[in-house]
């Protein structure tokens, strides 16, 4: 038979081993697939988000059709955070996502929309405009590639509306994401580069560099969109995470950071 000044004791050891087993079960990541113009802006986001709810997250910042292709090979992702609508809606009809916990939805959660804009270096003598596109003096013109990257298609689309992508096209230096296609500019790989308001934003470009925003009309929106995947553990996780992104604040510092905040 226990002793009474036992008990008290016995207690604590079984809460902490209780406390243990469940912070255990929460350091289990919430792996996100992110569209590369996102790597500038959700880490922080991330780190935030652990600090209010204790779930902490791993980001994996690809091209979003390299990240679909991931996922429908088995990749074990939970969460899938799009540059575009496409390639969710894609996984959505594939039965490998959800828009919301058991919906039979077929139009992915928009989270945001996306901006694309000319930067060029402050040191290359060039000044980020629409007459530079039409310019002899752009040797080389960076794009992500628009078979992978929305912002790809979104650059194209523009450079169509202004009659500028046959002539352009032999100067195109093409990049695998938004991201390479930030580096290619930077590093002078390329003159001028179109790129996403997240990447030209970023401390170091915004130092290194101008920018231009491409006026809205000359291409489609860029409405970024995410859904969870279907074989997560993790769905009450990543609807949190969700619900995180379109909170007001959250959507406030997407805004600081480059992208159309949607409420």
């Amino acid at each position: 038979m226990l002793k009474p000044d036992r008990i008290p004791q016995i207690f604590l050891v079984a809460v902490f081993s209780l406390g243990c087993a469940l912070a255990g079960v929460s350091q289990t990541p919430l792996r996100i697939a992110a569209a590369a113009d996102l790597e500038p802006v959700l880490p922080p986001i991330l780190r935030q988000f652990e600090q209010a709810t204790g779930i902490h997250s791993d980001a994996t910042f690809q091209a979003s059709a390299a990240l679909t292709m991931q996922i429908q090979n088995g990749a074990p992702f939970d969460l899938f955070l799009s540059a575009d609508l496409g390639y969710p809606q894609r996984l959505i009809a594939a039965g490998l996502a959800d828009r919301a916990p058991g919906a039979d939805s077929s139009a992915p959660i928009v989270y945001a929309r996306g901006t694309l804009v000319l930067w060029t270096r402050k040191d290359s003598g060039l000044r980020p405009s629409l007459d530079l596109l039409g310019s002899p003096s752009l040797k080389r013109l960076a794009i992500a590639n628009p078979e992978r990257a929305p912002y790809g298609r979104a650059a194209v689309a523009a450079l169509t509306s202004l009659h500028l992508y046959e002539a352009l096209k032999p100067r195109l230096v093409t990049a695998e994401n938004i991201s390479q296609t930030a580096q290619f500019v930077d590093s002078g790989n390329a003159d001028a580069g179109l790129i996403s308001l997240t990447s030209a934003l970023t401390p170091r470009l915004l130092l290194s560099g101008n920018y231009f925003v491409i006026p809205p009309n000359l291409y489609p929106p860029i409405e970024q969109g995410t859904v969870v995947i279907s074989k997560t553990a993790q769905s009450r996780q990543a609807h949190q995470l969700v619900d995180y992104l379109l909170s007001a604040p959250i959507q406030a510092e997407l805004a600081k950071a480059g992208l159309t905040p949607v409420r």
